[in-house]
């Protein structure tokens, strides 16, 4: 396929733009403030869209399009949750968060139980979800500029990296707020536009498509050749052809090994491949592709694992909940989100901007999934291939003229490329004002000046942004959204429990709080490095990750741990301080006043209060 060289232009037009608005905020960013809240002056249409801007990610952008159409409708969940975990945000967090006044998740940690140690625990979780959340980002720049660009997936990884810590080092919170502001216009405008047109061209308007449709066996629109690496898993839904163009080996469903014969013609029968050596496959327009989920597997809401019909798995209903337990309530536990609400007025402005960003992003994901159930039937070929991720970015190849076809490619390669980068450079700050004004400013020199405490957040994002790009080279072969999930669920396990009891319970002790951010937290991690480490991640299997040869039970509560581990975390915090009642602030009562008292009292003052 030709380079869209009009998509290269739109990339490197975010790209300049991005820049731009990183170079332009160097002139106005003056104080320490400034770097780390935005000087606490950004209004709630403002922030709204910038925290839309920051919030929809590769996984919104590419990854709910890629999954929709990789595992059918059981992932609505995934754009429903995303949306949902605001709920939480606006009725119980968002408000009070902001009155406390403080920069980071660790400030409140330390200001709500009085605790020096509790703020170091707090910063080390915000840098394992801050790590963890920019892997499918990475994720994200790699796939992006591998379909655009036709290069190797380590030069989007390179390239993003760089060219966005370059950005925060310049700007901080003051120069990406404007920066994401603009980016999610741009990707509303990149994920919205192109639907309207193809529904039209494809003929979607009118057309009355039958369920039957969409649940039979897909087949290729095309002659396609394809190339596989070693241990490839293929799985046939029924008697298919298929020619090697090299010679090689094979292992059937029933463990027998076949050669395979450059240039001869192969059937396979209904059943699994294996492909002990890489190879390259060629398909005639017509013959059933591979690895694509059928029936019930596409079309019923049970769970992500249900699109593979060779599933091993078996219990993908308690995986869907586990799921959702994640990502809504992941979402009030996302230090990168969390410290957006500081940058606002006060908690009335907090309020209005998490009402505002459910409509903006409730407006955003109502586009996404129309594209997976478009590719289905559009692009098929990305099943064999292992590539669904990419289907927002390959959909428009399929529209005619092809002066459009390329307009439209550009358009989402810009909105797809501005959805990493926007994502990337809240977590950058996150992170890096973790390390500069925790770990630098509070623990290592806490007498340090504002213009040292800069020095140390700009060195520090150049250095998180490089451990980021050598993390991202070798995610390539998880899901996007999956990625994003296990971040949800150890912000779940760990953040949420102790800001929900923290800010509306004053029986909740230090100790209570450090044991169940301590429980939740490091065995959700532990659970996911497991299934990451052990568990199967072929991209072109629809069974996703998940550990194979143990108690379905075991693996399932691996691959997707917030189901326990998110009560557990409760569960501990409310045990231990029923048990150390002693440890509970002597200062609780005011605490909890300026955390719920009304700001006409005129009884707020920020924790933290520099210039």
């Amino acid at each position: 396929m030709a380079i869209n060289w009009l998509s290269v232009v739109t990339i490197i037009g975010v790209i300049l733009a991005t820049a731009t608005f990183g170079i332009l905020a160097t002139r106005i960013v003056r104080t320490t403030s400034d770097f780390f809240v935005a000087s606490r002056t950004v209004g709630p249409l403002m922030n709204a869209a910038a925290i839309s801007g920051e919030y929809l990610s590769a996984a919104s952008f590419m990854g709910v399009a890629g999954m929709m159409m990789k595992f059918g409708y059981d992932v609505l969940w995934y754009p429903i949750g995303y949306a949902a975990g605001y709920l939480f945000l606006l009725l119980f967090v968002a408000g009070p968060l902001r009155r406390f006044g403080a920069y980071t998740v660790p400030d409140y940690a330390e200001g709500r139980f009085n605790s020096h140690n509790f703020r170091k625990l707090a910063v080390i979780f915000v840098m394992v979800i801050g790590f963890f959340y920019m892997l499918p980002q990475m994720k994200g720049a790699g796939v992006t500029l591998e379909s655009v660009l036709h290069v190797p997936y380590w030069v989007g990884v390179v390239v993003v990296g760089i060219v966005i810590t370059m950005n925060v080092v310049l700007g901080g919170m003051k120069g990406i707020t404007f920066v994401q502001a603009f980016q999610f216009w741009l990707k509303l405008f990149a994920i919205a536009v192109p639907i309207f047109i193809m529904l039209a061209i494809f003929g979607n308007y009118r057309q009355h498509v039958e369920v039957g449709q969409m649940l039979e066996i897909p087949h290729f629109l095309e002659n396609q050749t394809l190339t596989y690496k070693a241990e490839t898993h293929l799985h046939f839904n029924e008697l298919t052809s298929l020619t090697p163009q090299q010679n090689g080996r094979a292992r059937t469903q029933a463990g027998a090994e076949i050669s395979l014969v450059a240039e001869h013609p192969l059937e396979v029968a209904a059943g699994e491949l294996v492909l002990i050596d890489a190879n390259r496959l060629f398909f005639e327009q017509g013959q059933s592709v591979p690895n694509a989920p059928t029936g019930q597997n596409w079309g019923s809401p049970f769970g992500p694992l249900t699109g593979d019909s060779n599933s091993t798995h078996g219990l993908s209903l308690l995986y869907t909940y586990s799921l959702i337990i994640a990502i809504i309530f992941g979402t009030a536990g996302l230090p990168h989100i969390l410290v957006r609400f500081y940058t606002n007025k006060d908690g009335r402005s907090a309020r209005h901007t998490t009402l505002l960003v459910l409509a903006l992003i409730g407006l955003f994901y109502l586009f996404p999934p129309i594209f997976g159930v478009m590719g289905r039937v559009h692009t098929p070929e990305l099943y064999a291939s292992g590539t669904t991720d990419s289907v927002v970015l390959t959909l428009p190849s399929k529209v005619t003229p092809e002066w459009l076809s390329l307009v439209l490619g550009a358009v989402v390669a810009a909105g797809a490329f501005a959805a990493f980068m926007s994502t990337f450079s809240g977590l950058l700050v996150s992170v890096s004002g973790a390390l500069a004004h925790d770990i630098y400013g509070k623990i290592l020199k806490p007498g340090a000046s504002g213009r040292s405490k800069r020095l140390a957040f700009q060195l520090a994002a150049a250095a998180s942004g490089c451990v980021a790009v050598i993390f991202g080279l070798f995610v390539d072969k998880f899901d996007i959204n999956m990625l994003v999930g296990w971040a949800f669920a150890i912000a779940a396990s760990s953040f949420f429990p102790m800001l929900i009891l923290g800010t509306w319970w004053k029986g909740l002790s230090k100790v209570g709080a450090t044991a169940g951010v301590l429980a939740g937290g490091i065995l959700s991690s532990v659970s996911i490095i497991l299934t990451m480490l052990l568990g199967e991640a072929d991209a072109t299997r629809s069974s996703g990750s998940i550990v194979r040869g143990i108690d379905p039970l075991i693996a399932t509560l691996l691959a997707q741990p917030a189901i326990w581990s998110v009560p557990l975390s409760f569960l501990t915090m409310i045990a231990v301080s029923n048990l150390t009642y002693d440890q509970i602030p002597e200062e609780v009562n005011q605490i909890m006043l300026r955390l719920h008292a009304p700001e006409t009292l005129g009884l707020r003052t920020d924790y933290i209060n520099e210039v």
